[in-house]
């Protein structure tokens, strides 16, 4: 009865309205999520004041996902690669803060870096997109200062802020650390904020940015909206990208010099939104669609085709997820 009772659940939440395949992904079970170890972390609530930060193991209970903060006004949270920890940004009026908090659930978020810390950023604003490096120890965001958007590097625990230089004048979107925690591939634009049509590569040590692919007219692409994410073996980059007809995910082969070819179309429904990708291993990739009419965390295929593989609902009720640990 209770497996049943769990399957009722996630298919209400999905409409299962879709035309394309959605198969239904139970997991194990685990009260609360279960122990977090691996699985997704993402922001749950209907007003900025009730935003926080959920998780659930890829074991655990997606009905019953675990809390992690309190607080409100939670943004884009992302988890360490060891699973023990989560930054997210949180918001409080004009005043904006990079946070981390443990998985277990029973910890209290703390701020590594915030908007009123003048004397190491006078007059940052509009933090977005943490990103861990590979080993944990830092964390990479993206900001504005003035008319300028950069990229800021800090260590976990607060000490050693900096700015990255942008020797380009580029605008930065979400970023992905390489393999090897000296670069990261970061969507840019030379003209918007909010829209990006470029992929870059950052080399940490300079901040010399260079120009790896441009996405319009890629395999129907016309700019990037919400995160890019390399594999964990950095041989693929996925993104998500407006196109005519709705959003899509994307996925891009990384050569050795660190271009990026091959950009093809992962999912394909035509009118529907979908978003927020990151990597489930190096084969599969955890994204957010409204496919269904509401937001829920599925996984698909990273060698799928313009939506031919079995998409599989993971987590309902969720946005900005993120897959790590």
């Amino acid at each position: 009865m209770k497996a049943l009772l769990r399957i009722v659940g996630l298919v209400a939440a999905a409409g299962l309205a879709a035309c394309e395949p959605i198969d239904v992904d139970l997991g194990g079970g685990g009260g609360a999520g279960g122990a977090f170890s691996r699985g997704f972390v993402f922001v749950r609530g209907d007003s900025a004041s009730s935003r926080n930060v959920f998780a659930v193991d890829d074991n655990g209970d997606p009905n019953s996902p675990l809390q992690l903060t309190t607080q409100g006004g939670a943004y884009y949270p992302t988890v360490s690669r060891n699973g023990r920890s989560v930054a997210f940004i949180r918001r409080a009026g004009s005043v904006h803060e990079l946070q981390v908090v443990p998985t277990t659930g029973q910890g209290q978020p703390s701020t590594v870096f915030s908007s009123t810390s003048t004397s190491a950023c006078s007059g940052c604003t509009n933090f977005r997109y943490p990103t861990f490096s590979p080993n944990g120890q830092a964390i990479v965001f993206t900001l504005d200062r003035g008319n300028a958007t950069q990229l800021a590097r800090v260590n976990a625990d607060g000490s050693g802020f900096q700015l990255l230089p942008n020797s380009g004048n580029y605008y930065f979107g979400s970023t992905s650390f390489t393999p090897d925690g000296l670069g990261l591939i970061a969507a840019g634009s030379r003209y918007s904020r909010s829209e990006f049509e470029l992929l870059l590569h950052v080399n940490l040590a300079n901040g010399l940015a260079n120009v790896v692919a441009n996405v319009q007219g890629s395999d129907g692409a016309q700019v990037i909206l919400s995160r890019v994410a390399v594999s964990p073996d950095g041989s693929k980059v996925a993104f998500d990208a407006r196109t005519s007809s709705g959003s899509r995910i994307y996925v891009g082969t990384i050569d050795g010099q660190q271009q990026i070819f091959d950009i093809t179309q992962v999912t394909g429904r035509v009118g529907v939104t979908d978003s927020y990708p990151s990597w489930r291993g190096n084969a599969e990739i955890g994204f957010l669609s409204d496919d269904g009419g509401s937001d829920n965390i599925y996984r698909v295929s990273a060698s799928s085709v313009r939506g031919s593989g079995n998409v599989v609902l993971v987590v309902p009720k969720a946005m900005e997820p993120f897959y790590g640990g």
